[in-house]
């Protein structure tokens, strides 16, 4: 159950974190503290204010963000394994492969690249990408 309400807490607040009321909501906090600045004669106090309070949120939406990132990579890599388990053509090795370490992943990256070869329909399919951008 806890999980539940985190995974949709976190989820809300990384999309509402995203967008334009968020910033000016930020800003405005900025904005005032700074106006507020020569009220309380740039005291430590008045920095202090402000540190913390960044901190503090800062540190929150490290774990918020993140679980939602978590949750997002997890339910695309799951919709890639779907496809690769219904296109028949497709290799089933591939599934899971999220799980092995980065010097496997380079290794099985080098043997694709190694299979695709250097053929010339290979190296026009890529220049023809690199001439959309």
């Amino acid at each position: 159950m806890f999980d539940r309400i985190f995974a949709d807490m976190s989820h809300r607040v990384a999309n509402w974190a995203g967008q334009p009321p968020a910033f000016v909501l930020a800003l405005a906090t900025v904005i005032i503290w700074l106006v507020t600045g020569p009220i309380f004669h740039y005291s430590d106090t008045w920095q202090l204010v402000i540190n913390t309070g960044t901190t503090i949120v800062t540190f929150l939406m490290v774990f918020l963000i993140q679980n939602a990132q978590n949750r997002d990579g997890s339910a695309i890599q799951a919709k890639l394994d779907e496809l690769i388990r219904a296109v028949d053509a497709a290799r089933n090795d591939f599934i899971g492969i999220e799980h092995l370490t980065e010097a496997e992943l380079q290794r099985i990256k080098a043997v694709l690249e190694q299979e695709c070869g250097d053929d010339a329909t290979h190296h026009l399919a890529i220049a023809r990408l690199l001439e959309r951008r």
